[in-house]
């Protein structure tokens, strides 16, 4: 099973065991399922549990920092969650590194080449070889990232990340950012087409002029063909008539009789 049918499968399987709970009377319980999704080790999408209507009513009761830790994983990132101090209660060893790996994936979104420098600040790393074990076996082999680790420049460098939960406000300039790439695509379109175009008109236009090169050619050789006829049946008829070209040469062949000189008279 791939990641994202995984992700797809573990989002509806949270979204409607959120949906049978009714805050009034169990929101314990949605507490505790909020912890349960955000230590799963292969759900990285929350907006989607965050979207049920009793999840976001946890806001009004004692259980609140559920709802806070949900948006944390949805939007945030480990400094985020610091900044937050003892408003919130610490996290589970699993919610921990699930939020640094969701921590490296908004990073990857914005840099593809992430230092080791940056990475140990964001990731609260000491050294470069928890770093590297970490990018390893936490992000590379979890599947969320794809990657080659450069240790002679010291940075990580991103292939390929997975996309995460967006915020309002990144969806307006998502939009943007799609209406300019259909208003590219679609005068890219129109160019293509107009080329096609215009290939097919000189593709015409070449099949005109070689069928007009074709039938010249054809009228060249019946006139080739009918002056050789011409010539063929005139030179017969000079060899056909008595006294043509053979009798005249015939005649120049014969031996010329002398004239006598006169005799003058007595």
């Amino acid at each position: 099973m791939d990641i994202e049918q995984m992700q797809a499968e573990l989002i509806e399987h949270f979204v409607k065991a959120a949906g049978n709970l009714d805050v009034t009377a169990g929101a314990p319980l949605l507490a505790s399922l909020i912890t349960e999704a955000t230590s799963h080790p292969s759900l990285f999408a929350f907006s989607e549990i965050l979207a049920v209507p009793s999840v976001a009513e946890l806001e009004r009761t004692a259980h609140s920092s559920s709802l806070v830790i949900l948006r944390l994983f949805a939007y945030g990132t480990w400094s985020d969650y610091k900044s937050h101090g003892t408003c919130i209660p610490p996290l589970l060893p699993p919610q921990v590194r699930k939020l640094k790996q969701l921590t490296v994936l908004t990073l990857a979104e914005t840099n593809k080449i992430l230092p080791y420098g940056q990475l140990m600040r964001e990731l609260d790393v000491s050294n470069v070889r928890e770093l590297e074990d970490f990018l390893i076996n936490e992000c590379m082999y979890a599947g969320i990232v794809r990657g080659k680790l450069d240790q002679l420049r010291r940075c990580f460098e991103v292939q390929f990340a997975a996309g995460r939960d967006l915020k309002h406000d990144q969806l307006d300039n998502m939009i943007k950012t799609m209406s300019n790439w259909l208003s590219t695509s679609d005068g890219l379109l129109l160019s293509i087409q107009e080329k096609i175009k215009w290939a097919d008109t000189m593709s015409e236009e070449h099949r005109k002029h070689r069928k007009d090169i074709e039938e010249k050619v054809e009228e060249i050789k019946k006139s080739f063909k009918q002056v050789d006829l011409d010539l063929r049946g005139h030179s017969e008829m000079l060899y056909a008539e008595p006294g043509g070209v053979m009798d005249y040469e015939e005649d120049r062949t014969r031996p010329k009789r002398r004239r006598q000189p006169l005799r003058e008279q007595p």
